[in-house]
């Protein structure tokens, strides 16, 4: 457990709050009180490659996309940018808007067990849980993701002992883009994607349970909303403590730093962040990069859906 919540169970919140003394360390208060209080349990899912490789945090002029991730570089992500009806690219998805969006289809498609997801009303009370508001540039950037990722091809490569597993297609087969339409005309819409059935597919084989309170706390920080679903996703299964490396961090969570030395600079805070989003999390911070010790899934084991999502 890290040292903020033990904080709080310590001294209690209050107390703890009187001992925050920057910026960093009350945001990481808010969001291990927010964890540790939640109660409900209520989840969020995600195809587990994205525990592995990433989508960029910022917008990007570039039009092709490649992150390699895990211990030998066994994952592989590829995005092309679509192009619009005038024939001009619309760009990559990017950022914590596009990420949540693929957190909602891949929540619902999976609950659902069906590839149609509904993009109406669901999905504005998602962001409204994830406390963003929906009018305005909230509503803009909605839109403008949700484009993107309509539009991009994507092929996952998974590299297995003797062969290589590809997986190509897009996140969405069909989908409805609104032009020049507002928000307010937006709640009476409940139109539809389909999602494509090779990553419906290997999303359903793939699923990866996350924290919807912890989603939630972390919501508007792309960076340690890729660190929180990496740690999801290694941190429960290891057997004995695993080293990873400063060069695998920035290769797999440094898109946008200019070198490894500024991606370390930067790596503490959002780092902390994702841990105080996770209670149960056992990492160590060296100057090789960190250790992962073995953790408690954030996920109980007695949820309903634990052995659905092989928890147990």
């Amino acid at each position: 457990m890290a040292e903020v919540h033990q904080l709080i169970l310590d001294y209690g919140v209050d107390t703890a709050r009187t001992l925050s003394s920057s910026k960093l360390d009350r945001q990481c208060l808010d969001t291990a009180v927010a964890v540790m209080q939640d109660d409900r349990f209520d989840l969020n899912l995600l195809h587990s490659g994205f525990a592995l490789t990433a989508l960029p945090h910022r917008n990007t002029k570039e039009l092709v996309w490649e992150r390699v991730g895990g211990q030998n570089g066994e994952i592989k992500l590829h995005v092309e940018s679509g192009f619009g009806a005038n024939k001009q690219p619309v760009g990559l998805p990017y950022g914590s808007i596009a990420r949540l969006i693929l957190i909602h289809l891949s929540t619902e498609a999976v609950a659902n067990n069906s590839r149609i997801v509904e993009l109406g009303s669901s999905m504005r009370a998602f962001m409204r849980r994830m406390g963003i508001a929906p009018g305005g540039k909230s509503f803009s950037m909605l839109r403008e993701q949700s484009m993107k990722i309509s539009l991009c091809n994507l092929t996952f490569f998974n590299k297995r002992e003797k062969d290589t597993v590809i997986s190509k297609g897009s996140f969405v087969k069909n989908a409805v883009i609104f032009d020049n339409t507002d928000e307010r005309q937006m709640r009476f819409m409940q139109d539809t994607v389909e999602l494509d059935e090779t990553f419906f597919k290997s999303l359903t084989d793939h699923p990866l349970p996350l924290r919807e309170s912890a989603i939630k706390q972390l919501s508007g920080r792309s960076t340690a909303l890729d660190l929180y679903i990496f740690l999801s996703y290694r941190l429960h299964v290891l057997e004995r403590p695993t080293p990873v490396s400063w060069a695998s961090l920035y290769h797999q969570f440094g898109a946008g730093s200019a070198s490894k030395r500024i991606f370390k600079q930067g790596f503490k805070n959002p780092l902390q962040l994702a841990l105080a989003a996770y209670p149960e999390a056992n990492v160590e911070i060296n100057e090789n990069g960190l250790i992962l010790n073995p953790s408690e899934s954030p996920v109980p084991k007695t949820h309903p859906w634990a052995k659905r999502l092989k928890l147990v």
